[in-house]
């Protein structure tokens, strides 16, 4: 089956995890893209266990579906290959500061000027026209200036990280649908455009879902923060022998869920038997909760919520997932055979579209594995020189 990108070519010259992530989910949907890489490569081929140099887990993790150029674009000859790539493709994507940006010729005025069809994407940490903009940010630094890492305080008792590289993972999957929003427009107006996506901005706006609160209203109506959260309440539970993720959301859920722990009497209680009750005695209802949960041990609870239909799940290890019976049946972990690296397992797109699905169609590219390949394509010289 074609993919529903495919005839599209995408050049990556971002590098670490935000943006290498968003041409991978464009590689993914059949989008030819093209890793264009210093001579030094991306920094995370340096990451990560790895069985030979340059193929570090985490490239290997967020780069499949990609072929590898390297052109030294702080030569001339090399802005010069760009350009005329620049000319017949379709999407160019990048995480480079904008002066810097600008210097290599990378600002959409130079670029569009070589291809008005051209989506330019600029992955930065900070929209334009704000004190922060020329800083530069990774995932901690958004952690800790869109309020996620002082969330933590409550599991903690002080500002932690949230032990994922979640700011660039979820600013990826914002700049792959920008992406392929700005595409859409092109087949109806023939027209490229520059997306802009930045890291604080769109981080800001993802806890704003539930954080925002009685700040949604001006005057405020209440506090900032999401109650359960904030005030510690919605967690992992004890049970006799390990640990447990419960979580009753209906009126529904609340009385069967107290008929199988045994305290039917407080599924009729008035205070707990609706959502406005259960609003205002937050913190008593999830201490009783808590204490019901010790008795027993997770299988059995697993077992009988379960059967009640209500909400519920085991607290996984890291490696309880490779062999989770939910991510087997679905196939999910896909083992492939990569012609240095070995075997290598990589996760499937969870994206279930019938007519147009997602596929691995190449493997984490070695470093400069396509220059000449790629560069014979554009009709541009070969060279040996390993700038490109």
């Amino acid at each position: 089956m074609p993919a529903a990108l495919e005839g599209i070519r995408v050049l990556d010259l971002s590098s670490v995890i935000l943006g290498p992530m968003a041409a991978q989910y464009l590689g993914d949907m059949g989008a030819d893209v093209i890793k264009v890489e210093s001579p030094e490569g991306d920094i995370t081929r340096s990451i990560g266990p790895r069985r030979h140099e340059g193929m570090g887990a985490l490239f290997l993790a967020n780069n499949r579906n990609k072929r590898s150029v390297v052109l030294d674009l702080k030569d001339p000859a090399a802005r010069a290959k760009l350009r005329a790539m620049v000319a017949r493709s379709d999407v160019l994507l990048h995480s480079i500061r904008a002066p810097a940006a600008a210097r290599l010729g990378l600002s959409w005025e130079a670029l569009s000027a070589v291809n008005p069809r051209l989506v330019l994407c600029h992955v930065t940490g900070f929209a334009e026209g704000g004190p922060y903009a020329d800083r530069p940010a990774y995932d901690d630094i958004i952690q800790a200036l869109s309020g996620l890492a002082m969330l933590q305080t409550v599991a903690a008792g002080e500002p932690r990280y949230v032990p994922s590289i979640i700011c660039d993972k979820i600013t990826a999957v914002h700049a792959a649908l920008a992406i392929a929003l700005a595409l859409f427009h092109r087949e109806r107006s023939g027209r490229g455009q520059e997306v802009k996506v930045p890291m604080l901005e769109t981080l800001v706006a993802f806890n704003a879902a539930e954080h925002l609160g009685g700040h949604i209203f001006e005057p405020p109506l209440g506090e900032m923060g999401y109650a359960p959260v904030r005030q510690g309440l919605r967690r992992p539970f004890r049970t006799a022998d390990g640990w447990i993720c419960l979580l009753p959301y209906t009126d529904p859920h609340w009385k069967r869920f107290f008929e199988v722990a045994g305290r039917a009497d407080l599924a009729g209680d008035p205070e707990w038997a609706t959502l406005a009750g259960r609003q205002r005695n937050l913190d008593r209802i999830w201490a009783q909760v808590a204490e019901l949960l010790r008795a027993r041990r997770t299988e059995e609870w697993l077992a009988e919520l379960l059967a009640a239909d209500i909400p519920v799940a085991a607290v996984n290890d890291l490696e309880d997932l490779l062999d989770d019976p939910q991510l087997a049946a679905t196939g999910f972990w896909e083992m492939h055979a990569h012609p240095s690296e070995g075997m290598l397992r990589l996760p499937a797109s969870a994206l279930g579209l019938s007519a147009t699905p997602p596929s691995v169609r190449r493997l984490p590219p070695r470093l400069g594995e396509h220059t000449q390949e790629v560069l014979r394509e554009f009709g541009l010289a070969d060279t040996d020189d390993a700038r490109g």
